[in-house]
């Protein structure tokens, strides 16, 4: 038994080490560092929420070196930061990624930075699921919540699996609850993004919408059975729905082509289609119409 437990330890720590060659200390806020993750020779990954100041911030490198870095862009929507370093730092290999992500059950690791060294957590996937919503609107790609010990300056620390791959960010920024890691095709997408443009666009209608259940006179307007579907509560002035002429009490049932049951269905709608002009299928007093809307970025 203590060889079983002295081969474990050994393997856990040689991944510590192992991930801790990417793993950077942030000290963008009073008294409360971060944990990131040095994704390109230039660029640091890590939590929007731990991100206070937007230049000259203190980052301790993996070799230990202490520099500066400042904001490239970010996005509090899936609680992510893109932090560029003056001066770029020597990466010590490639980080080895794993489109693979864990079961629910399985070990996790979370290696973080401090000044003093490495800082790391174990623990195992508590819920992994498809894509989901962040209460932001940030869309993230899979769900990973873990059950691990974590703590302020361990947001924005690597998660890698029990191979040593890495598959995540940590945050506590997007849940009041257990913490969850970004994965990696939501960073990939989100960084590539922020270094690009600074900014995550987000389509934009201009109105304030509840899920209804929808009328059986109105889904037979549709010439469809929906259960569903949204009503309008308020419209913006100006904005693309008022344009297009949505009014207060329309319900809308249809954008693109697609059913709109819900909130998300809207937002899946409006996802790429910034400078689009999309159909929008209302039905106002049990008659059924379509409106053209183009649709505008949501303004930060």
């Amino acid at each position: 038994m203590e060889q079983i437990l002295a081969g474990y330890s050994q393997t856990i720590a040689d991944l510590v080490g192992q991930a801790g060659r990417w793993a950077v200390a942030v000290e963008a806020r009073h008294r409360m560092g971060s944990s990131g993750i040095l994704w390109k020779p230039d660029v640091i990954v890590t939590a929007d929420h731990a991100i206070r100041r937007d230049q000259e911030i203190p980052v301790t490198l993996p070799d230990g070196n202490r520099v500066t870095a400042d904001v490239a862009g970010r996005d509090p929507g899936t609680d992510l930061a893109v932090l560029r370093l003056k001066t770029p730092a020597v990466a010590s290999g490639e980080l080895a990624t794993s489109s693979v992500l864990p079961r629910t059950g399985e070990i996790v690791i979370a290696v973080g930075r401090h000044q003093p060294g490495l800082l790391a957590l174990t623990g195992i996937v508590s819920t992994a699921g498809g894509p989901w919503k962040t209460w932001r609107g940030g869309h993230i790609d899979s769900l990973l919540r873990l059950d691990v010990a974590a703590y302020a300056r361990s947001s924005g620390s690597a998660v890698i699996d029990s191979a040593g791959n890495f598959i995540g960010m940590l945050t506590g920024g997007l849940t009041r609850t257990a913490p969850l890691a970004i994965p990696v095709a939501t960073i990939e997408r989100v960084a590539s993004e922020l270094i690009a443009h600074g900014r995550i666009a987000r389509g934009y209608l201009g109105v304030g919408l509840q899920q209804i259940p929808l009328p059986e006179a109105f889904a037979k307007a549709l010439n469809r059975e929906q259960r569903t579907a949204v009503i309008v509560l308020s419209v913006e002035p100006g904005g693309p729905a008022d344009t297009a002429g949505i009014v207060l009490g329309d319900v809308i049932a249809g954008i693109a082509g697609h059913p709109v049951t819900d909130l998300d269905d809207v937002q899946s709608a409006l996802r790429g289609s910034i400078g689009r002009e999309l159909s929008v299928m209302v039905v106002r007093g049990g008659v059924a119409s379509e409106l053209r809307a183009t649709i505008a970025e949501r303004r930060q």
